[in-house]
């Protein structure tokens, strides 16, 4: 069987990066009508075929979808991410399609270096699952032509297709049950502005704490993370004052696993010291003993949307581009203490 032809092959003849071939291909900008005539020509020569002419597409409509995701998503810890792929894979195999993830470390993040998966003519389109750094996401959109969807973030600069959950709302109805349950002295863990999730989610606090009336005290607000980079550093971000807030609303159930950990440390009891919820309903095994109130994001919708959707944009069908938001809901389980019944008997 004659192997296929990839775009590094072409470039390694002509001493080009396989960034330079893909964009002489697609006619895009940056190359010269020279080098792009040669480009073109030996592509034509050596039998190359773009993924959207494959054989196998054109009969079956069978695809191979790129994941593409933060290797600090999944390097520590049973992931939610790594949940999130199980869910893309089934619902992709459902449609007779192929899933190939790639882990994205920093280093080619900083270098701008193009995945694996793209260079070597792999995949037919594009899941960017958790946020990469902006600079690297721009750099991917410029030089990259599959078509692409972002999954669990959004960019507001730019029309780019994404599913994401009602990260405000999830926040802001866990802030409300706090307050149900006789809270009022409530604190935030999460870097703000590290991620859309986790800002979105601070803003759903806010709101309910503002609604109430409530001050909120900037050393309650509380890092547990670096901000460009996204993943959770509890040992050099997770400082807690000395007055402590009777609960805090974390952006994840990690977050909230850690927290708890750190206040055990520290001889106080969750919840009958302080309350904690969390986001995502993702159970981390052998993080911690309380069962986390949470809020549950729906991965299954949003791995079916965002292979659907993708799908689309890669058969060429008509689709409504947007950023599609899937709700979620409160699951309420043993990290909430009810404080307002205490006030009342006292």
């Amino acid at each position: 069987m004659k192997k296929s032809v990839r775009l590094a092959d072409i470039g390694a003849q002509l001493g080009v990066s396989t960034v330079t071939v893909s964009k002489a291909l697609s006619g895009q900008k940056g190359v010269s009508d020279t080098l792009r005539k040669q480009i073109v020509e030996l592509a034509d020569s050596l039998g190359y075929m773009p993924p959207s002419k494959e054989p196998r597409q054109a009969k079956n409509r069978s695809y191979t979808l790129g994941v593409l995701v933060g290797d600090r998503y999944i390097d520590k810890y049973d992931s939610f991410y790594l949940e999130m792929y199980k869910q893309i894979t089934g619902r992709a195999m459902a449609r007779e399609c192929f899933v190939v993830m790639e882990p994205i470390d920093v280093e080619s993040e900083k270098k701008h270096i193009m995945p694996k998966l793209v260079t070597d003519n792999r995949v037919d389109g594009i899941i960017v699952m958790g946020r990469l750094s902006w600079g690297y996401l721009e750099f991917l959109n410029e030089n990259c032509s599959l078509p692409m969807i972002y999954l669990d973030f959004c960019d507001n600069k730019k029309e780019a297709d994404a599913v994401i959950s009602d990260s405000y709302y999830g926040a802001y109805r866990l802030t409300n049950y706090l307050f149900e349950m006789g809270h009022k002295r409530i604190g935030y863990l999460g870097t703000v502005l590290a991620t859309g999730s986790i800002t979105d989610r601070y803003m759903g606090y806010l709101r309910a704490m503002m609604e109430h009336g409530c001050e909120v005290r900037p050393e309650w607000i509380i890092d547990d993370r670096e901000k460009e980079q996204g993943g959770i550093d509890a040992e050099s971000y997770i400082r807690l004052p000395k007055e402590l807030p009777t609960a805090f609303v974390c952006n994840c159930d990690l977050a909230a696993s850690f927290l708890i950990k750190k206040l055990e440390a520290m001889g106080i009891n969750v919840p009958e010291d302080v309350s904690v919820v969390g986001y995502d309903n993702f159970i981390y095994p052998g993080m911690c003993d309380v069962e986390i109130t949470t809020y549950e994001v729906d991965i299954k919708e949003m791995a079916r949307r965002a292979v659907h959707t993708l799908i689309k944009k890669i058969s060429g069908e008509d689709y409504r581009h947007r950023v599609y938001i899937v709700e979620g809901q409160l699951v309420i389980k043993g990290s909430v203490e009810d404080i307002g019944n205490r006030v009342a008997k006292n």
